[in-house]
């Protein structure tokens, strides 16, 4: 095969470079500088259009949603065994409902004790002439302190009626209506138990009223160690702090209860409305005002969009309690929680994690 010239080689390659410089030549003087003008001209306005436009959004954020009036964690007031859980998770209750029962059998024995010692002493003193023989305002203290004594029993024979009734409706063992007029006996005996606490009150005003004698000082230590008794029996039943729902139940028959938030026995909540707390990001504190309207997304709803208005704002920055801060910045202290209230009934569960995007004051204006 014959052995081609270098010189070949080198006369090849000038003419390919002097080609490339010749096109490149023609772009040049295609280029005129009206026409780099108006380029650079266009390029500014653009980006002079960039900079005046302004994002969707005034701020976001990620939250929790709750119940209305927040998530409350009910524990027990005194340690003692769990001999009854009444409550369900998802229960609608009202206030004052029993969800759950401590065991109280040693308190009964101490009230039986404690009421016989007292009508003994409204026996001692009865019998006493000189106690027999009071008058005026001292008589009017005893007939009212009486009173008040006999419908204090009685309320308390009432609220223990309702819970009967109330946990046999629960078992299907008595009807709406029982429970009804349970209820209203309750609130009946409620009701004279404060007439007659008012009226006694009022009798304590009178600046004429006599000291208490020996046997009514004693009759009245009787009487409050009763009410002691009852108070501490009243403690070994968890009770619905108002109407609402019951989230979660922690509770088990035949755990000891413990007076302590991190043993809670059930979780509370109002679910008839609900909330977010969010928490947003020390840079966009001063984005944020109350009554701004918020759209709220979540994961499990991707097509739907839920409006809400902030309600509250926290008054200073503190600890991410729902993202992570990461490792490298442990401590820092750099959100600010904003409540969050959801426009009418939205199928959200309490819990469910969100996205918060705020409005921006003139968008949520138009909206409107």
């Amino acid at each position: 095969m014959r052995k081609l010239d270098p010189t070949f080689y080198t006369v090849a390659i000038a003419a390919v470079l002097a080609i490339a410089a010749s096109v490149l030549l023609n772009q040049l003087v295609g280029s005129t500088p009206g026409s780099h003008a108006q380029k650079m001209t266009g390029g500014s306005a653009h980006a002079a259009n960039t900079s005046t436009l302004r994002p969707v959004w005034a701020a976001s954020a990620t939250g929790r949603v709750e119940p209305s009036g927040g998530e409350v964690r009910i524990a027990a007031e005194i340690p003692a065994r769990i001999v009854e859980v009444i409550a369900t998770t998802n229960d609608r209750v009202s206030g004052g409902d029993l969800l759950v029962r401590l065991d109280s059998s040693d308190l009964m024995q101490k009230l039986i004790a404690a009421e016989a010692e007292a009508e003994v002493r409204v026996r001692e003193r009865d019998e006493d002439v000189e106690e027999a023989a009071a008058t005026g305002p001292a008589l009017d203290r005893r007939k009212a302190e009486d009173a008040l004594y006999a419908s204090e029993r009685a309320s308390f024979r009432a609220l223990m009626a309702a819970d009967d009734v109330y946990r046999q409706h629960r078992a299907d063992e008595a009807d709406a209506d029982a429970l009804t007029k349970a209820r209203e006996a309750l609130a009946e005996a409620e009701q004279k138990e404060a007439d007659d606490r008012a009226a006694l009150e009022k009798l304590a005003e009178n600046a004429n009223m006599p000291l208490p004698t020996r046997l009514e000082s004693s009759l009245t230590i009787a009487r409050t160690e009763v009410a002691q008794v009852v108070h501490a029996i009243e403690k070994t039943r968890v009770r619905a702090p108002q109407d609402g729902a019951v989230l979660n139940v922690w509770a088990k028959v035949g755990e000891m209860a413990a007076p302590s938030p991190d043993a809670a026995l059930l979780l509370f909540g109002d679910i008839s409305s609900l909330r977010v707390r969010a928490e947003v990001e020390e840079r966009d504190v001063t984005r944020i005002r109350i009554g701004q309207r918020v759209v709220v997304r979540a994961d499990a709803f991707p097509d739907q969009e839920f409006e809400g208005v902030v309600t509250q704002i926290a008054p200073a920055l503190g600890a991410p309690r729902i993202t992570s801060r990461g490792p490298r910045r442990p401590t820092d202290v750099e959100v600010l929680e904003v409540l969050i209230g959801l426009d009418g009934t939205p199928p959200l569960l309490t819990g469910m994690r969100v996205d918060a995007f705020f409005r921006h004051e003139a968008a949520a204006a138009a909206t409107q």
